[in-house]
C-alpha cells in the first residue's frame, strides 16, 4: 500500500501530463483533471460521457487563489464560504485562467475551496485547480461511495487513487451558491 504522500505524487503527475483521475473529494468520489488543460477536460467529458455543455466545479486549496481563477469576486462571496459548515461550491459570473471547456456555456465558473487534506495536497502539488465532477457515467446514480463506483468507469481513467477507498463516511454533494456581481445569491442545491 502506497502512503498518503506516494498517492498525493502519484495523482499529481498523472494530471500535470493531462490524465484524467478518479480521486476522493471533501464530498463524494469524483472523476479529475487539470483545470486549465483543454485536451484533460475533453477526455474528462469523455470518460463520464457527457456533453461539453455543462459546467464543471474547479476545486482549489486556498481562498486566497479565488482572484487567481474567478473576474469579480463580490465580497459576499468570502463570508458565504468561510462560513459555511459543510462543503460549499461557489458559481461566479465569470472565470478566468482555466480550460475554455470548465466554464458554463453562460461564462459562469463553479468553485469549490476543498477542506480535504488530500485535495488540497494535490492542487498544490499540481499548483493548478482540478477541473471535478462526480464518479459516474452522466445518467447513472452518483455512487456514494468507492465501492458503487462501476468497474467500466474505473478502468476507463488513466489513474485510481488508492486510499480512502474502504472509507464509509456520511457523503453529500456540496452545497452550490450562485452569486450575481451585485452580490445577490440563489442556493441551486442545498
Amino acid at each position: 500500500m502506497k502512503t498518503f504522500e506516494e498517492e498525493v505524487r502519484l495523482a499529481a503527475e498523472a494530471l500535470k501530463n493531462g490524465k484524467v483521475i478518479l480521486y476522493p473529494t471533501d464530498t463524494i468520489w469524483g472523476l479529475g483533471c487539470d483545470a486549465t488543460n483543454q485536451g484533460a477536460v475533453a477526455r474528462l467529458f469523455k470518460v463520464k460521457k457527457r456533453t461539453d455543455n455543462k459546467s464543471l466545479i474547479a476545486l482549489i486549496d486556498d481562498i486566497e487563489r479565488l482572484k487567481d481563477y474567478v473576474k469579480i469576486i463580490p465580497p459576499i462571496a468570502y463570508d458565504l464560504i468561510e462560513n459555511a459548515a459543510n462543503p460549499i461550491s461557489v458559481v461566479f459570473p465569470g472565470g478566468k485562467n482555466l480550460a475554455k471547456n470548465v466554464p458554463g456555456k453562460d461564462g459562469t465558473i463553479c468553485i469549490r475551496i476543498t477542506k480535504n487534506e488530500f485535495c488540497k495536497a494535490v492542487v498544490k502539488a499540481l499548483n493548478k485547480p482540478i477541473a471535478s465532477t462526480s464518479a459516474n457515467i452522466s445518467g447513472d446514480p452518483t455512487p456514494l461511495f468507492f465501492s458503487q463506483i462501476t468497474d467500466k468507469l474505473k478502468n476507463s481513467v488513466d489513474h485510481v487513487v488508492g486510499l480512502f477507498q474502504d472509507e464509509i463516511k456520511l457523503p453529500k454533494a456540496s452545497t452550490i451558491i450562485k452569486i450575481e456581481l451585485n452580490g445577490q445569491f440563489t442556493i441551486l442545491r442545498p
